[in-house]
């Protein structure tokens, strides 16, 4: 009923679109949009799914979403009205900032779609139901007022998400059932966000004893529902293991559903193999550079990791206050003045088992993760996006934006002469880049099913200097399990940028002021790329195929 709804959709823009390709020609205004815009906001904030409130012994228990037929239909009824509705507007007659936000708004309902109809976590991925488990055990105790209810309610939503997971998991890919039973028994080795643990625990249901063992010291009364909700897990990770032999299917979504998705939903020129090529021919720029740099530095000393926490943050404090010095001096960006401390990527630990990529980077020093995560990279550039409040792009978020800005941020500094004083930390900025090239490639054949998880494991451990084993696995999960194609956005976004500062630079002249530009960008909104660049340029060479909206493959 779904699809029949969409493709209803589709067959009516289709038959608007006959012709040359150009913005519908329909009756709606751009209000109607923005009206819209903030529909679609609720729409995913609320669900009209609906969700699972209590548990089968009528307690409260932390809502968790309904993924039953009829709750599935709800959410396919809406999605048919917001697409219908969205391509019913005179585009045509809207200035091309509002065109722009008209195709921005549309990739984000595009995206939603194919969520629902395509990529269906909920039926095929395990890992759906375990991720959202393993947080709640991080809680510090003892607690008491509404954080003592809020944990209670959490805990007892956990047999709820199980039962909904075994009814619903009905279409199990093989390479995510894998994840799911690795991440149930085993530490990623990685933590992100975990709580320090000199050992870590096994895995969610290591993490459950671990927070049992410090209930049985803490806080006793709260042991009846944290033994339920670790059994339920328990019995969980033995119906996968059960299960796992019947589950054949690779994950990823396909090369046709990937293609249609970079199209419609990404805003992306490119073909897969496109892709795959560009990826390929820049990690041999990238290894090429590196080796040039290392040869020039070959009599310089090595640089040495921190050796204590205080000696980290040291290097830390230095390369903040140097990065914003060089931003202002050298005329790059403008950071307001309330732009206080943006913490850090990585922080301080010492593993048994040794240092991981990040911090093999980020202990010998800061700059090149400072640059791409904190300022001017990923904190900055939020911060600055939450300041807009734009009816419809301050709901927009393009991962390839902002990967691939923050991205680009590490050669262009480099290129700008941030680093002219620090040779080795030139070779660090080009590591990073080589493993954000090697995940183009890699990211490709995960949505194409020409590898598994082990098999990029194995493509990247060779090819990027200082990766370790849990990293890369952990990296290949994640691009593996988000909706498709966030591992190329690092690279591919940077080369988006490159090709946006290249146009602007070429048709401004002496009046292009590299300030100017990446304030320009800061006040944009995470606009695809694609629709930044035409915004900034008129350039519609890459937005003329958006205009019509192709059906999604079966």
């Amino acid at each position: 009923m779904i699809k029949r709804c969409f493709l209803l959709v589709l067959v009516l823009a289709g038959a608007a679109a006959e012709g040359e390709p150009g913005p519908p020609s329909g009756q709606g205004s751009y209000q109607d949009l923005v009206q819209l815009a903030q529909e679609f906001n609720a729409y995913r904030e609320t669900d009209p799914g609906g969700r699972l409130s209590e548990n089968e012994k009528g307690q409260a228990i932390e809502p968790v979403v309904d993924y039953s037929d009829e709750a599935l239909a709800r959410r396919g009824k809406a999605m048919a009205a917001f697409q219908s509705r969205i391509d019913q507007m005179n585009v045509a007659g809207w200035p091309r900032h509002q065109q722009v936000d008209w195709l921005a708004l549309r990739s984000r309902l595009d995206q939603q779609q194919f969520i629902l109809d395509r990529f269906q976590p909920w039926s095929r991925d395990p890992g759906f139901y375990v991720d959202p488990m393993q947080r709640i055990t991080f809680t510090d105790l003892p607690v008491s007022g509404e954080d003592k209810e809020r944990l209670l309610n959490r805990l007892r939503a956990v047999p709820v998400m199980i039962r909904q997971a075994r009814s619903r998991l009905d279409n199990v890919a093989a390479d995510y059932a894998d994840l799911a039973i690795h991440n149930l028994s085993n530490a990623d080795g990685v933590g992100h966000g975990h709580p320090y643990r000199a050992r870590p625990p096994a895995g969610v249901l290591g993490w459950y004893e671990d927070l049992q063992r410090r209930a049985e010291d803490a806080q006793p009364e709260l042991l009846p529902d944290i033994v339920a909700a670790s059994n339920a897990i328990a019995g969980f990770d033995q119906w996968l293991k059960q299960n796992r032999e019947s589950w054949t299917v690779r994950g990823g979504v396909g090369r046709d559903a990937f293609a249609w998705y970079l199209r419609q939903v990404k805003l992306m020129p490119w073909t897969p193999e496109e892709l795959v090529t560009l990826g390929q021919r820049e990690l041999d720029r990238l290894w090429a550079v590196y080796a040039l740099e290392r040869h020039r530095n070959r009599d310089l000393p090595e640089l040495e990791p921190a050796g204590s926490a205080e000696d980290y943050q040291a290097r830390i404090d230095a390369t903040d206050q140097h990065v914003r010095t060089f931003l202002e001096e050298q005329d790059i960006i403008t950071v307001p003045g309330d732009v206080g401390k943006l913490d850090t990527n990585a922080p301080w630990i010492v593993r048994p088992g040794g240092r991981n990529f990040w911090e093999e980077v980020q202990f010998r020093n800061p700059h090149p993760d400072h640059v791409h995560a904190v300022i001017p990279g990923h904190r900055f550039d939020i911060l600055m996006a939450r300041k807009s409040d734009h009816p419809v792009r301050s709901h927009i978020y393009s991962g390839a934006r902002v990967e691939g800005w923050a991205t680009y941020l590490e050669e262009a500094m480099l290129q700008a002469g941030m680093f002219e004083e620090m040779p080795r930390v030139r070779e660090l900025i080009y590591i990073f880049g080589i493993f954000r090239a090697a995940r183009v490639p890699a990211d490709v054949w995960l949505q194409t099913g020409e590898m598994s998880v082990r098999e990029v494991v194995d493509y990247w451990l060779p090819r990027v200097p200082y990766l370790d084993e849990n990293v890369a696995r952990v990296d290949a999960e994640i691009y593996l399990r988000r909706p498709p194609g966030y591992g190329i956005g690092y690279t591919i976004g940077t080369l988006q940028m490159q090709r946006l500062l290249a146009d602007v630079r070429r048709l401004r002249g002496d009046r292009f002021n590299l300030r100017q530009f990446h304030d320009d960008i800061m006040n944009a909104g995470l606009l695809p790329l694609s629709l930044l660049r035409w915004e900034m340029t008129g350039l519609d060479d890459e937005i003329k195929q958006f205009w019509v909206r192709h059906p999604m493959p079966e």
